[in-house]
């Protein structure tokens, strides 16, 4: 029992709300009361979150050295010793064949978009993370390949404002990360915090705020369905907001999944965020 347990956390289930952008394209094309597309949406879920785990196991063995020295990564299983890095390994390879054989099977074209995330995320690992900027947008990268995951998989289309969104926004926390990170970590463990400072991460957030909100507002007027959208905007600009206030006064950020569930004010905007969303879409459409 204690092995299983240290093998759900080394899965990390809670980073797993990233994944959560393999809805958006279910929400936004009003395909959510119809049971198939639930179904395929819930499939590509856990597909992503299934890779995402196998790519978690091995980037912790990759960095088990250096996790040793970090404040709080020590602790995790691996890097703990606590878990066999067999165990660990046998694991993520049985999940990501899987997924992606699962996902072939399904879709051949969501498939491939799987594909390019493990292989976005090999790259990361093994060399990417160390430059600077495109560490940050390889993050990016990832978010617009689930929002595409998601629409694919449905067979929906999407638009190009749509995609612009998820990449801003997925950047937005992206610069959060590595501003917390430089606040916190020693340029012993993560070499590229090396190449930043906060005054130059201050000043691209300042730009990835602006062009997110302002990206999104767009997207409401064009997106096809109905402008009635428009009345979202307020709760994308209050959790932006937040955000922002959590990542310069509370200095958060680090986890971005950690403060969507931790938050309070976040967590019941985003609730609202979607409620507004599927009332509007129902009955303004």
């Amino acid at each position: 029992m204690q092995t299983l347990s240290l093998l759900i956390r080394q899965l990390r289930p809670k980073q797993w709300t990233k994944n959560l952008l393999v809805f958006a394209a279910l929400l936004f094309s009003f395909q959510f009361l119809h049971i198939e597309s639930i179904m395929l949406a819930l499939f590509g879920f856990f597909a992503f979150s299934f890779v995402a785990s196998s790519i978690y196991i091995m980037n912790d063995y990759m960095d088990i050295e250096a996790d040793r020295n970090h404040p709080t990564k020590k602790n995790r299983p691996m890097a703990s010793g606590n878990l066999n890095l067999r165990v660990a390994l046998v694991t993520g390879g049985m999940l990501l064949i899987v997924a992606m054989v699962a996902s072939l099977l399904i879709n051949s074209l969501f498939f491939l978009i799987l594909l390019v995330y493990f292989v976005e995320n090999i790259l990361y690992t093994f060399k990417l993370k160390h430059v600077v900027i495109i560490d940050m947008m390889l993050i990016a990268f990832g978010f617009v390949l689930r929002a595409i995951g998601g629409a694919v998989i449905i067979d929906v289309p999407f638009t190009p404002w749509f995609l612009l969104c998820a990449m801003l926004l997925s950047l937005f926390l992206a610069i959060g990360k590595r501003r917390h990170e430089l606040t916190i970590e020693s340029n012993n463990h993560r070499k590229v915090l090396d190449d930043y400072s906060l005054p130059f991460l201050d000043q691209l957030m300042s730009i990835v705020t602006a062009a997110t909100i302002v990206s999104y507002a767009v997207f409401t007027f064009t997106a096809g369905e109905t402008v009635h959208l428009m009345w979202t905007i307020p709760f994308v600009i209050y959790g932006i907001f937040r955000y922002l206030y959590l990542v310069h006064i509370k200095k958060q950020g680090g986890a971005p999944e950690k403060v969507l569930l931790e938050d309070k004010h976040i967590l019941v905007t985003v609730l609202l965020y979607v409620i507004s969303v599927v009332i509007i879409l129902t009955f303004f459409n």
